[in-house]
């Protein structure tokens, strides 16, 4: 890892909602309208939290909503032009913020210019070697049967045995890095073979070797993912769907069972954890209002390089559903300025505080204390200090052990001697 992402937690957000560009336009006039700058009027928002990244959803031409690329050196028109994005980095940096953006890399949109020129050439077009089409088939005029990224007719897939993409790649990572960028998100890493990142990401440390890199992976072997990849990291999506069915099926025993899958993690990378994104139902509308401390508690608790979702520190609701548009909910407009700070907002603060004050948790192993359906406590310790966290899911008060804490850090609860008493649905954070 690079030395300053030893110490990043990144707030996470979709730029095209957050800043009410039309996602599905009706036309494409490629008129620039200037609204990357209405992030930063959240960038102290960011730094009163706690936090030091902002993870920037696509912000690259597209057709639509940012993953169906048509341009990797263009700042979205929706969005604004370089001078905009040059103006959001020097904001980012002059408050001590990091700024990671979203590589699309698997595929790019139907309307980019390099299918366009396939599908007016076939095998004979110069960027026939980017894509996966079936060649001996094409007759000029006809339709491009090439791959398409799950489905999604509009999402062609790009040629990763190609070095062709692999320069492609790295061109685009190097220019936007060059311009200020700290780090990248790799979007649908998963469906890419380990060994094309493998082939792409040194020479981008060549030039630039304190990026950060985290792949998007949503199941698979981890550990032998990274290291084939070499990758820094990839998302947690274990521990994301163990806090949110953990709390929302009162069953605290396959938060339990994920963690130990996390401490054998950390022992060969530290992943990117969360307990929501853009991608996902909001975390108040998956586990309620109530438990959102109880699912951030443990998010900042245990290793990992931690993210927010914006809007999450605001109890925000918003379901996904599958159909077109199914996103919109949990990737709306965001107002132009932050509102009051509210309950949930101090909550964040306190936690992301907590953790501040213990860097030492971004690679800490977690013992499970005490278990049972709706209680939890977890103990995430080295020789420098402890944390402890009590969580309890049921509507009556319980007594659970302190784990050897001594000091409340966070949440509600009476500490008396070696014993935590929480509320009904209540949660706390020790330390010794």
């Amino acid at each position: 890892m690079s030395s300053w992402s030893e110490h990043v937690m990144w707030w996470h957000l979709y730029p095209l909602g957050f800043t009410g560009a039309p996602v599905r336009p009706a036309t494409h006039d490629d008129t620039v309208v200037h609204r990357l700058g209405r992030i930063e009027a959240w960038l102290d928002h960011v730094v009163e939290l706690g936090l030091n990244g902002i993870s920037l959803g696509p912000i690259f031409a597209s057709q639509t909503h940012g993953y169906d690329t048509v341009d990797h050196f263009r700042i979205d028109p929706r969005l604004g032009d370089d001078a905009d994005f040059d103006r959001l980095v020097a904001a980012a940096h002059q408050r001590g913020i990091k700024v990671q953006l979203d590589g699309v890399f698997n595929h790019v949109g139907r309307a980019h210019p390099a299918f366009q020129q396939v599908e007016r050439l076939g095998p004979d077009a110069p960027t026939a070697a980017l894509f996966r089409f079936d060649r001996a088939g094409w007759r000029a005029g006809a339709p491009v049967s090439a791959d398409v990224f799950e489905g999604h007719d509009s999402l062609v897939a790009l040629d990763h045995s190609a070095p062709e993409t692999a320069d492609l790649t790295v061109a685009v990572m190097n220019h936007w890095l060059d311009r200020g960028a700290d780090a990248w998100r790799l979007d649908a890493a998963y469906a890419m073979p380990p060994s094309f990142w493998a082939s792409v990401l040194p020479r981008v440390r060549e030039r630039h070797p304190q990026a950060w890199f985290s792949g998007e992976v949503i199941h698979g072997d981890y550990p032998e993912i990274v290291r084939a990849s070499t990758m820094d990291s990839v998302t947690q999506y274990e521990l994301w769907q163990a806090i949110w069915h953990g709390i929302t099926d009162r069953n605290l025993f396959e938060l339990a069972h994920a963690l130990k899958r996390h401490n054998d993690l950390i022992t060969t990378f530290v992943p990117s954890t969360f307990a929501g994104n853009h991608d996902v139902t909001r975390l108040a509308s998956a586990v309620g209002a109530d438990f959102v401390p109880h699912a951030m508690a443990v998010l900042l608790t245990v290793a990992g390089v931690p993210s927010v979702y914006a809007g999450d520190e605001y109890a925000w609701t918003g379901v996904k559903e599958h159909r077109p548009g199914g996103d919109d909910a949990v990737r709306p407009e965001f107002p132009a300025t932050p509102p009051p700070a509210d309950d949930t907002v101090h909550l964040h603060r306190q936690l992301i505080a907590v953790r501040r004050r213990h860097p030492w948790l971004l690679r800490v192993h977690t013992d499970v204390v005490h278990l049972a359906n709706q209680q939890i406590v977890l103990r995430s310790a080295t020789g420098d200090g402890a944390v402890v966290t009590a969580l309890n899911l049921a509507d009556a008060p319980a007594t659970l052990p302190a784990a050897g804490a001594t000091q409340p850090a966070a949440g509600q609860g009476q500490l008396t001697g070696a014993e935590i008493t929480l509320p009904a649905r209540g949660w706390a954070v020790l330390t010794s």
